[in-house]
């Protein structure tokens, strides 16, 4: 063997077979998901905030939304609030609006007006209550409250008649004549036939006038 020649076994190579990884599936690129609207959970803070402190601590369009609330499940009702006491003036003039006149204010519908007009009826009732369980004459503010709520808010005069009993006591309040925003019509006849069906000892008659700051007055009928 010559000098320097080295020999070797000259292995074959060998190839590895690498399994294939499965190509990745592209993961779907989504959009953002959209932002919540501000009003979101504001219900909610509203319902916390009532019940902590009490309805003093909303303010009328606040106590407003939380009425509305009934008949508007979902949305937004801050700015339907809002609207109704700027078209109104004030919380009171809101609830002592008419079917119609609340249907007139955009966004509202007949489910809105029947809550307002509901909550309406069960301050007339609470109001008529304390009235009742009394004697009219020793409970007089009582009495101008109860008229207020009755009929101080409303659009056009009405002829309303509180019958009382021998005690005092309210029997009955019933509208008589509804007339124009200037004017009702009165007939003495019906009244005093009311009177006798009902058994009345005594009447008190209250009158409205819509194009007047709301007052009631012990003595309106000796200064008019």
């Amino acid at each position: 063997m010559a000098a320097g020649v080295r020999l070797g076994c000259l292995r074959p190579k060998t190839r590895t077979l690498r399994r294939m990884a499965p190509p990745r599936r592209s993961t779907p690129v989504t959009a953002g998901e959209p932002e919540k609207p501000h009003y979101v959970g504001h219900r909610e803070r509203l319902r916390e905030r009532l019940l902590a402190a009490g309805a003093e601590a909303l303010p009328d369009y606040e106590l407003l939304e939380f009425l509305l609330f009934a008949a508007r499940p979902r949305g937004d009702v801050k700015p339907l609030a809002k609207a109704l006491i700027h078209r109104f003036g004030s919380f009171a003039a809101v609830l002592g609006a008419d079917k119609d006149a609340l249907l007139d204010v955009d966004g509202m519908g007949e489910a809105s007006a029947a809550s307002l007009l509901a909550v309406r009826v069960a301050a007339q009732r609470l109001l008529k209550a304390e009235v009742q369980q009394r004697p009219v004459i020793g409970s007089w503010q009582a009495l101008l409250d109860y008229c207020t709520a009755t009929a101080g808010y409303a659009a056009v005069e009405e002829f309303r008649l509180l019958f009382l009993d021998k005690r005092n006591a309210l029997i009955a309040d019933e509208r008589q004549q509804r007339g124009t925003v200037d004017h009702t019509p009165v007939y003495p006849r019906e009244v005093v036939k009311r009177s006798l069906t009902l058994s009345a000892s005594a009447i008190i008659m209250l009158h409205n006038h819509p194009s007047h700051s709301i007052s009631i007055t012990l003595y309106h009928a000796s200064t008019h």
